[in-house]
C-alpha cells in the first residue's frame, strides 16, 4: 500500500487528493481544513513520494497502470469502494489514467492545473532534461523546470514549496517518474470515450502557459467537462488562489453527491 493520511467523517462521500511530482499530500494545505468539514479525505503519497515505496521496490515496469493499481490498493485496504477525486498538475494525469482504467471508481473529478500533453516548449525541455538526467542532480532539472513553468512573482509561493518538498525525492524516484511523464498524452487519449459519464471539473490559472491552451483544445468535446480559469495565476492554482479553488471545488463536489448520501449541511 502507499502512505498515506486517512480522515474519516462517517457517513460522507470520500475525497481522494492526488499531489504533483516531487511534491506531497502538504501540497493540499489549504484544502484539507475545507474538504474536512464535509467529506471524509484520503491523502495518498504516489510511488517514490513521502513514505511510499521507492519505485525500485517494485516487480513490475513502472507505469501510470501500476500507480492506478497501487491507488485502488490502498483504497481498498480502507474499504472504499468509490470516491471523488481531487489531483494536482501530476495528480490529474494519474487521475486522467484512472478515469481510463476505472472510471466506475470514480464519483467526480477535480483537476487542477490539469495536464493533457505538453506544448513545443515543453517538449523542448523534455528533450534536454532527457539528455542530461542521469549525470545531473534532479533537483536542478527540477528548478529549472518549475521556472519555467511557474515564472512570475506571483507564482513564487507555490515555485519555492515545490521545490522545497522535491528536495525530498530521491534522485532514482525522480528518474522514474521523468521517464513514463513523456508518455503522459496516453493517459488522456481515451478519457472521453471511457470516462465519459464522469463530471469532471478542471480549474487552471490564466498564466498556465505550458497546459492551457492544450487543456482548452482536448477537452472542448467532453460534454461532461467544465473549465474554470482564474486570472492572475499560474500552474498550481489550488496553491495561488486557494480559496477561490475551494469555492469552486466545493460547489462541484456537493453537487456530485448522491442524493441518497445527502444531507442538509450545517448553517
Amino acid at each position: 500500500m502507499l502512505d498515506y493520511h486517512f480522515f474519516q467523517n462517517i457517513g460522507k462521500d470520500c475525497i481522494v487528493l492526488l499531489h504533483g511530482i516531487g511534491g506531497n499530500s502538504n501540497i493540499f494545505y489549504k484544502q484539507l481544513g475545507e474538504y474536512k468539514k464535509e467529506f471524509s479525505v484520503l491523502c495518498i503519497n504516489l510511488p517514490g513520494h513521502g513514505d511510499s515505496p521507492n519505485i525500485s521496490e517494485y516487480d513490475s515496469e513502472f507505469s501510470f497502470d501500476l500507480v492506478t493499481r497501487e491507488i485502488f490498493k490502498t483504497m481498498d485496504g480502507l474499504n472504499i469502494k468509490n470516491a471523488h477525486f481531487v489531483g494536482i498538475s501530476l495528480g490529474s494525469v494519474v487521475l486522467h489514467n484512472i478515469l481510463q482504467y476505472n472510471p466506475v471508481r470514480v464519483k467526480s473529478a477535480v483537476l487542477g492545473g490539469a495536464v493533457t500533453r505538453f506544448n513545443r516548449i515543453g517538449k523542448i525541455f523534455l528533450t534536454a532534461g532527457n539528455m542530461i538526467k542521469d549525470v545531473t542532480p534532479h533537483m536542478v532539472i527540477y528548478k529549472l523546470f518549475a521556472n519555467i513553468m511557474m515564472p512570475k512573482k506571483n507564482h513564487a509561493r507555490s515555485r519555492k514549496f515545490f521545490i522545497q518538498e522535491a528536495k525530498k525525492m530521491k534522485h532514482a524516484n525522480f528518474i522514474s517518474w521523468y521517464k513514463i511523464i513523456r508518455n503522459l498524452d496516453t493517459t488522456y487519449s481515451m478519457v472521453q470515450e471511457i470516462g465519459k459519464d464522469v463530471k469532471k471539473l478542471y480549474i487552471s490559472g490564466r498564466e498556465d502557459h505550458l497546459f492551457l491552451d492544450s487543456l482548452k483544445n482536448d477537452i472542448a468535446g467532453d460534454d461532461n467537462a467544465r473549465l474554470i480559469v482564474l486570472e492572475d495565476c499560474g500552474h498550481v492554482c489550488n496553491i495561488e488562489k486557494g480559496d477561490e479553488f475551494n469555492e469552486a471545488s466545493l460547489e462541484f463536489l456537493r453537487n456530485n453527491v448522491e442524493e441518497k448520501d445527502k444531507q442538509p449541511r450545517a448553517i
